[in-house]
């Protein structure tokens, strides 16, 4: 057998299972985090406000790096879960964070306010991306 198709035959079932794990650590804590956020972004987003997209979209992306960077540095899925539920703690954290600064972060969401989801999006994922550096040394 070619060897490049032996090392994908043998490594296929390890990516499906830290695949598997990762996408599912990722899907929750996206549904968690909508269920902790004091406004309702699904909700939000299937009315069309913008800025309420935006902010699901940067807590879910936010979420997602620092699960990859561990992707790329561990094989252990216990480190997967671990720093998979960090970076749902860090994006409450930045929340509250950013909320504490612009006041109202919600409201202002729930309005459609661009600019407070747009700030929300940068915060989240600047900690994302320092978490994730962080996690290789």
């Amino acid at each position: 057998m070619d060897p490049s198709l032996q090392a994908f035959v043998t490594g296929l079932p390890a990516f499906l299972l830290q695949g598997g794990v990762a996408i599912a650590i990722w899907a929750f804590g996206v549904w968690l985090y909508m269920a902790i956020t004091p406004h309702r972004e699904i909700e939000l987003v299937r009315a069309g406000n913008a800025a309420a997209g935006l902010s699901l979209g940067g807590a879910a992306i936010g979420i997602a790096i620092p699960i990859a960077a561990t992707l790329a540095t561990s094989h252990a899925f216990m480190d997967v879960i671990i720093w998979g539920l960090t970076a749902l703690v860090l994006q409450l954290v930045m929340f509250r964070l950013v909320d504490f600064v612009v006041r109202g972060l919600s409201t202002r969401i729930e309005n459609g306010e661009m600019a407070s989801a747009a700030v929300l999006v940068g915060v989240k994922i600047g900690a994302a991306l320092l978490t994730a550096s962080a996690l290789n040394g």
